[in-house]
């Protein structure tokens, strides 16, 4: 395939590696971070393409018109209209439940901002759907991007998120001054946050 020699080529020229292995799983949950820069997703969209793997990712509803709307969906888009009485999370639960196969790959930290916390939806949709979770990273002063272990949620979210900073602790984003902490936050009220 021409676009995945010009994706590794691209890598290759610009001193970035790539580690780990594809999962040999029907559904899975990505996670990708650090997230501090505009520029993570498009050396993670280069990445996809040099793999040759099935990513797909979010972008709002309101983004999909012709002809943005076909090329964000050759890239792995699925639109998400947060103007639905559901919430994402179930939108997503529900999308796994009918998929056969689907890699879905999220940004814990929601935005490139520091924020105090990780939006929990990438667990609540594993744990909900049964499905594991992926540790991807992205590695700016070692021009790394990675796959690493798996996680199967065990609703102990205190041991899940030891074991996913532990894991994220050496990688360091394009800023990483912005790289908000692996935590969530405190429930209200039975409530989770998107």
């Amino acid at each position: 395939m021409i676009l995945q020699t010009i994706a590794k080529f691209i890598l290759k020229t610009s001193g970035w590696t790539y580690t780990g292995e594809i999962p040999d799983l029907e559904k899975v949950v990505f996670i990708a971070a650090p997230h501090t820069s505009n520029w993570d997703g498009f050396w993670l969209l280069v990445y996809k393409v040099a793999l040759d793997v099935e990513l797909r990712f979010l972008a709002k509803s309101t983004l999909f018109w012709w002809p943005l709307g076909s090329l964000l969906r050759w890239f792995g888009a699925m639109p998400i209209d947060r103007s639905q009485a559901t919430s994402t999370v179930q939108q997503l639960i529900d999308i796994f439940e009918q998929e056969e196969h689907l890699f879905l790959a999220l940004a814990p930290e929601g935005t490139r901002k520091l924020r105090p916390y990780w939006k929990t939806g990438f667990y609540q949709i594993a744990l909900a759907a049964n499905i594991p979770i992926i540790l991807a990273h992205i590695d700016y002063p070692r021009k790394e991007i990675g796959i690493g272990p798996e996680l199967r949620p065990s609703g102990d979210i205190d041991e899940d998120l030891a074991f996913i900073r532990d894991y994220y602790k050496p990688f360091e984003g394009r800023h990483p001054e912005l790289q908000s902490p692996i935590e969530f936050p405190p429930i209200k009220n039975n409530e989770n946050a998107d």
